[in-house]
This record gives structure tokens, C-alpha cells and sequence, in this order.
């Protein structure tokens, strides 16, 4: 069991820039990936980006360029530092702990609360 506490979140306006975190109850060495999802109303909770216990990273084609996922196993933390940001964006992001295999993020059964970004002109 990981409990998981995202925050982080706010107001920006487009192509401004904001970071999301992630801490974790449990240590993140452990698990063998982690990732940020999110989900706008009515939508499926879809995975940005993905990270490997080695530091191999994957992003969804629809963030590539423009965010950037990073672990700190020592603090038990997951970082997530957008840029540019489009109204598309806006979403509740949620961070998870699960298996990254040939570039496919299978999440785990652990999810937190999430943290609202809203992107606005």
C-alpha cells in the first residue's frame, strides 16, 4: 500500500508555466515506475508522462516539448514541471506508481486526491 498526496496546483494563463508534486508514504525506489495522469471533466484519466526507476521518461505526444517528469527517490517525491500551457491542459493531475514496460505505463491500484490546473487566456 502507497498512500499519495498530490499538490501543487492553481490558476495560469496561457503559456505560463507550473509545477505539480508528488509525495509518496512509501519509498518510490522501490516501484519499478511512476506517472502522471490526469483527467478533465468527462474524459478518461489519461497518463502525460511516465518515468522508469533508471530515469528513462515517456510523454504522451499531446505534452511532449513542453512538460518534464522527474523522481527524487531519496525526498519520495514526483515532480511534474509544465510549460507553455494551452487550455487543453486543464485537467486534474494525478500522480501513480507502477510498472513502465517498452514504453507502456500500466498504472498500479493507488491513486491520490489529485491537484486542479486550470489554464486561462
Amino acid at each position: 500500500q502507497v498512500q499519495l498526496v498530490e499538490s501543487g496546483g492553481g490558476l495560469v494563463q496561457v503559456g505560463g508555466s507550473l509545477s505539480v508534486s508528488c509525495a509518496a508514504s512509501t519509498s518510490t525506489f522501490s516501484f519499478n515506475g511512476m506517472a502522471w495522469h490526469r483527467q478533465a471533466p468527462g474524459k478518461q484519466r489519461e497518463v502525460v508522462a511516465s518515468i522508469s526507476r533508471s530515469g528513462i521518461t515517456n510523454y504522451a505526444d499531446s505534452v511532449n516539448g513542453r512538460f518534464t517528469i522527474s523522481r527524487d527517490d531519496a525526498k519520495n517525491t514526483l515532480l511534474l514541471e509544465m510549460s507553455d500551457l494551452k487550455p487543453e491542459d486543464t485537467a486534474v493531475y494525478y500522480c501513480n506508481t507502477g510498472t513502465l514496460k517498452s514504453g507502456t505505463y500500466d498504472p498500479g491500484a493507488y491513486w491520490g486526491q489529485g491537484t486542479q490546473v486550470t489554464v486561462s487566456s
